[in-house]
């Protein structure tokens, strides 16, 4: 990898100033691109283009990147087949038993516990990020629409209850993934490390606190309260000119006439996908666990060491196929329904099928101008210990805000900040806290991160607004939690 120094960093800066300004997310990402190849080929205009192009093909050459492109589009399918099957409208019902039962005790209070139902539902799917922001979306935005609450908000609490309870409950593929780096870096105990580290990844904490705090209290800040004001008063779930994630086919569909609604036609395929993930995890980490000292210990390590990538794929084809046994068996939908359904649900998500693409592409042409690396190295020689974690953060955060990836934050700042701790004789496991917390914060920030993404296809939001909405809340908890690695760092 060459050093392209300060010019590292030009490249995914200039892609998110871009898609902040413009709207334009999809031409931001490409530009982005488009610059760093030329970057990396000496300015040669007609090379560089051309090895942009080829950049982005080669994402489909990582396993990783095809599979969680494929879980996109294929979420279109799933999300069409519960629609079409009345069982969204189902679920609808009944919480609005649920909204009843409380608009009698307290006029408004009905707001409060959906919006709290919904976090706590992020929070229960901690076993993958994409599942968790995916389900708190479908579920919930039929009934958000129906109480006026902003688009913006669904997609503010798909996406911060499910990033911070996946890291603060590692047991899914990223505490798999993060122990395997903490091996690398010779942690003997990987597992009892992460663990001891919890207590001091303040981001998460504060994250879900913030989100908690907003929802009790009634207490939006910026552009999400200007949202809540617009919803209010002209019954606009988004701002004029806004442009939804997902198509109004997905969001819209009509349901089949002359069945009834019922709520497990969708609660059933979804519930069949978050149980399919740990099964999935368990399945592929399998043979991957070479000593183990009973089948739940073998169990155990396996969900650790499993490909989260494919559970995500597995997970969703396993729920459409029981969807279409479902659906089939109650006379709703006959075979040729289903390949329409499938087909029609896949083409209505390439646009976010695309949006990941670059996304995935932007990061690896990051990593090869080395723009984590020209980050971290700039900084380390002015470290000192007392400093160590909230710089650590600070930096985490920039690298994932820049390249819109947690994991490969994780994976670039763990070989450094570990190395740096045990020189400067920090404590390990905060400094291991505050990497992680930082990749989380900086995720949250950026509009090319997959998870807001997925967040805003989701809850049905248009991308950029969901940034500018929850950056504020998300730069208020990057604060607090800055400071809070300071007093500590001084504690030592």
């Amino acid at each position: 990898m060459n050093d392209y120094g300060f010019l590292s960093i030009l490249p995914p800066i200039i892609a998110i100033i871009f898609a902040l300004r413009t709207k334009q997310v999809y031409i931001a990402l490409f530009f982005g691109i488009w610059f760093s190849w030329i970057i990396m080929n000496d300015w040669n205009f007609l090379t560089g283009t051309l090895a942009a192009i080829e950049g982005m093909v080669n994402v489909f050459k990582s396993e990783g990147n095809t599979r969680t492109i494929m879980f996109s589009a294929l979420v279109g399918a799933l999300l069409l087949f519960i629609q079409f099957s009345r069982g969204v409208e189902g679920f609808v019902n009944k919480l609005n038993v649920l909204i009843s039962y409380f608009e009698k005790k307290k006029t408004g209070y009905s707001r409060v516990i959906v919006q709290l139902l919904a976090m706590f539902t992020g929070i229960i799917l901690f076993v993958e990020t994409s599942i968790s922001s995916l389900t708190v979306g479908t579920l919930y935005r039929p009934i958000f629409d129906k109480l006026k609450i902003p688009r913006e908000k669904l997609a503010y609490i798909a996406d911060s209850s499910s990033a911070p309870t996946s890291i603060l409950i590692p047991f899914n593929a990223w505490g798999a993934f993060i122990m395997g780096l903490l091996i690398t870096q010779g942690i003997e105990h990987p597992f009892a490390t992460l663990i001891s580290s919890i207590k001091y990844n303040f981001y998460p904490i504060v994250a879900l606190l913030i989100l908690a705090f907003v929802i009790i209290f009634k207490k939006d800040i910026g552009q999400m309260a200007k949202a809540e004001k617009r919803t209010k008063e002209t019954g606009e779930l988004m701002n004029k000119g806004s442009k939804p994630m997902i198509s109004d086919t997905v969001t819209s569909y009509p349901p089949k006439e002359g069945i009834k609604a019922k709520a497990y036609n969708m609660v059933i395929p979804l519930v069949t996908m978050v149980l399919m993930m740990p099964i999935n995890l368990a399945y592929t980490g399998w043979s991957n666990v070479e000593t183990y000292s009973s089948f739940w210990d073998h169990l155990s390590q396996a969900i650790g060491k499993g490909s989260g990538s494919s559970s995500v794929l597995y997970a969703v084809l396993t729920a459409i196929l029981v969807a279409m046994i479902l659906y089939r068996a109650q006379g709703i939908m006959k075979t040729k329904e289903m390949v329409d359904l499938t087909l029609k649900g896949i083409s209505e998500l390439m646009p976010l099928a695309l949006l990941m693409m670059l996304a995935f592409a932007i990061g690896e042409a990051c990593n090869q101008l080395g723009t984590g690396q020209y980050i971290a190295n700039v900084s380390k020689d002015w470290l000192s210990p007392e400093f160590l974690p909230a710089i650590v953060f600070v930096i985490s955060s920039f690298i994932a805000f820049s390249t819109g990836t947690s994991w490969g934050t994780f994976a670039i700042m763990i070989a450094i900040s570990l190395p740096m701790a045990t020189i400067q004789e920090a404590n390990i496991t905060l400094v291991i806290a505050a990497t992680l917390g930082g990749g989380v914060f900086g995720d949250h920030c950026s509009p090319i991160s997959d998870t807001s993404i997925i967040s805003s296809m989701a809850s049905a939001s248009d991308h950029i607004d969901h940034v500018k909405t929850q950056l504020p809340y998300a730069l208020i908890g990057g604060l607090i939690t800055t400071l809070l690695y300071v007093i500590m760092g001084f504690l030592n």
